[in-house]
């Protein structure tokens, strides 16, 4: 009996072995070679990045199954990409539905319920001639698809900058934006919080968030705001900007920790985001003009860190 339940359990091992693998995989293996662990690997080489480009600020749906990102070629503006996986095959990458006809769009951004997508726009409002600054605009998911992009309105419409925009799940927004007069160096990390279904007020946030560094910009906040990852240059850095997470502890944000050596380099690092399942850190890195999207498995890296905290 023990023998017959021996050679019953044994393919059953081996089944649940091979099921863990597979679903370790995803979608976003499809358009690369290796799967991530602790060293970034470049994010779809040949198709998403490519030569002889900037690519940065990725961002997907909630079932991956949709991904948009920035683009940057030599001479030209930056222009947002979109793919999509239909019977298993990524589409070749091509401009989103929205591109602009005047100005240009960057930093996409699809919400952790998967029904609105955000982008920053330099595109003119729908009651102006020309552009007034760099704006964030949206569509809704609706049965039919994405619905026409437009601006977000007040208080937002009223600032010159808004960029990189993230959504928690509960709706409220990060972003880096400044005040009036502001140089481009001095703008930081603000957000607005979704009061009744409404934003009433832009603020910059206080405490460890903005206290150091300069260049403080591309907060990605995970969808139960338990963290916020942006990067910013500081002299204690590995080069350029780096990227940097603060933990949320009962409402107070954490001072920022480097992600260290593995994922900053003397190059830049910015514009991070997680995929929608946690599993995977998605960045930009680069020099001026060039870089490309790498990938990584964040889990160790915030378990690290979080550990690192903990023992201190």
């Amino acid at each position: 009996m023990k023998q017959t339940q021996y050679f019953i359990i044994l393919p059953l091992l081996a089944f649940l072995i091979s099921s863990c693998q597979e679903s370790e995989k995803s979608s976003l293996t499809l358009l690369s070679d290796h799967i991530p662990k602790d060293k970034p690997l470049v994010f779809g080489p040949g198709v998403v990045s490519i030569k002889e480009a900037k690519d940065f600020a990725i961002t997907f749906s909630p079932e991956m199954d949709e991904m948009y990102f920035t683009r940057r070629k030599p001479e030209e503006d930056n222009e947002i990409y979109a793919m999509k996986l239909t019977d298993g095959e990524w589409s070749k990458p091509k401009s989103a539905f929205f591109t602009a006809t005047e100005g240009w769009d960057f930093e996409p951004h699809i919400n952790p319920k998967g029904d609105k997508l955000y982008f920053g726009s330099l595109r003119p409002l729908n009651d102006t001639i020309g552009s007034t600054g760099l704006h964030q605009w949206y569509s809704k998911k609706t049965v039919n698809g994405w619905s026409k992009p437009k601006p977000l309105e007040k208080p937002f419409v009223d600032r010159s900058v808004i960029m990189y925009l993230t959504s928690s799940e509960n709706g409220n927004l990060y972003f880096t934006t400044g005040e009036k007069g502001d140089k481009p160096e001095d703008w930081v990390i603000y957000n607005s919080i979704r009061e009744d279904g409404q934003y009433k007020s832009i603020k910059r946030m206080e405490g460890e968030i903005n206290a150091s560094g300069k260049l403080i910009a591309h907060s990605f906040i995970a969808p139960d705001e338990s963290y916020l990852i942006y990067d910013f240059e500081h002299e204690s850095g590995y080069g350029e900007s780096d990227l940097y997470i603060s933990f949320n502890k009962d409402g107070a944000w954490s001072k920022p920790f480097n992600l260290g050596p593995e994922i900053n380099t003397d190059q830049t690092e910015m514009t991070a985001s997680v995929s929608p399942d946690g599993k995977y850190l998605f960045f930009h890195r680069g020099i001026d003009d060039d870089g490309d999207i790498y990938w990584v498995d964040f889990r160790p890296i915030k378990e690290k860190i979080e550990k690192n905290i903990g023992a201190n």
